[in-house]
């Protein structure tokens, strides 16, 4: 089941609704081979500053981040700033919604064990092109 928390207004820039979201992290669950339980939640820069100095001992707020569970069926939570997300794609020139799935599939592959490195990225992509075709 995927579970969806918004701590965030919905922005047409991103498919953020609920059903949206879902179909999104769906697709990007079968394109990289996982299932479980999966709570995403949507928050603002504070929030993510917070969990991001709490967690990672980093300052500021971050794009995504993923904490994964040790309960049997569930992968664990993502928490995501949309508004890092718009910034970041507005920055680099890319298309909001693709950078939306790259950086969810990020977190996913997080959840599923996987650090950064040439194996996540090209599984990164990979996903985000097949969750969007």
């Amino acid at each position: 089941m995927i579970s969806i928390e918004r701590g965030v207004p919905a922005d047409p820039r991103l498919p953020l609704t609920q059903r949206e979201m879902t179909v999104l992290l769906t697709r990007l669950l079968e394109a990289l081979g996982l299932s479980g339980d999966l709570n995403l939640a949507l928050v603002d820069d504070a929030a993510m500053a917070d969990l991001n100095r709490r967690h990672l001992g980093c300052s500021g707020p971050t794009n995504v981040l993923a904490f994964p569970s040790e309960e049997e069926g569930s992968l664990g939570e993502i928490a995501l700033s949309p508004a890092a997300c718009l910034r970041e794609a507005r920055l680099y020139g890319q298309d909001p919604v693709l950078h939306l799935a790259r950086l969810l599939a990020h977190a996913l592959l997080h959840l599923a064990g996987l650090d950064h490195g040439p194996e996540m990225e090209a599984l990164t992509e990979a996903a985000a092109a097949q969750a969007l075709a």
